[in-house]
């Protein structure tokens, strides 16, 4: 297992022809989360939905297959992916037969869980069905005209305050931003964060929200550090949180995690079939 100064990030590539599960970069989750104060019992269960806009393959008889390719990498897994390394990964297989598409997601699955070291779900869908991969808007209240000070640099927990009564509600911010960890690079997101407890002070999350606007981070380990510092500030008997992050490089990451199996942000996200 290499550290991140070893992946494909931020490095010129030369993208490989053949099915090779070792372009894979996979990430150990365990120091991000030992950071927070995190051990094996995790507060939170969920899972990081992955969609691949750009995968291809070729059929038995060598004709190009093109589709959208969906991950589902439950959060208990051992490590995540490095996306570069994923991209390279699917890259490499846009010359490689496969028996029926069948075939092609079954190895991705394969490869995918390996990796990963949790059971990854994949499904594919063809250009026919694209239409149904519209992404909905988001659950509950925009939060994006709260009044705002000045930003902090940095993740700050102490700006979270919840002094209201008990209530249920969701909220979203569009103004998300963190940065690659190595690249530098700017990730935007939409965030929705659904709970149940005392009334979480808006204004005071959304200046926590955008304080990770200079923060480096993997979209994964964001969404878990929020979810630790908003559970601990504010005490809400039970809550979700998503961020749908856009794409970039062709693939975007959407992770969410929640302490209740009956509470998400909107309509639970399943993997389209």
């Amino acid at each position: 297992m290499g550290t991140i100064a070893d992946s494909p990030l931020g490095k010129a590539a030369a993208y490989a022809d053949g099915h090779d599960p070792a372009l894979l970069f996979p990430v150990e989750r365990a120091p991000q989360r030992a950071a927070l104060g995190l051990g094996a019992g995790l507060p939170f269960a969920g899972y990081d939905d992955w969609t691949a806009w750009e995968a291809s393959w070729l059929d038995a008889d060598g004709r190009p297959r093109v589709g959208v390719a969906q991950f589902r990498v439950p959060c208990t897994s051992a490590r995540l992916v490095e996306s570069k390394s994923v991209k390279l990964y699917l890259t490499a297989l846009n010359n490689v037969r496969f028996a029926s598409g069948e075939a092609y997601m079954t190895t991705l699955a394969r490869d995918l869980s390996a990796a990963t070291g949790g059971a990854v779900a994949v499904t594919v869908l063809p250009p026919e069905r694209f239409g149904v991969l519209a992404r909905a808007e988001p659950a509950g209240e925009s939060i994006d005209a709260e009044p705002l000070g000045a930003i902090a640099g940095g993740p700050d927990a102490a700006l979270l305050t919840a002094p209201g009564a008990a209530t249920s509600e969701s909220l979203h911010t569009r103004l998300f931003r963190s940065v690659c960890p190595v690249t530098g690079q700017p990730d935007y997101a939409t965030v929705e964060i659904t709970y149940r407890g005392p009334r979480v002070d808006r204004a005071a999350l959304l200046a926590y929200l955008l304080s990770f606007r200079r923060h480096e981070g993997f979209h994964e380990h964001c969404v878990e550090r929020m979810f630790v510092d908003i559970g601990r500030a504010c005490r809400p008997a039970a809550l979700a949180i998503r961020a749908r992050f856009t794409r970039r490089g062709g693939i975007d990451i959407n992770p969410l995690r929640s302490n209740d199996p009956g509470l998400a942000p909107g309509a639970a996200p399943t993997l389209v079939q």
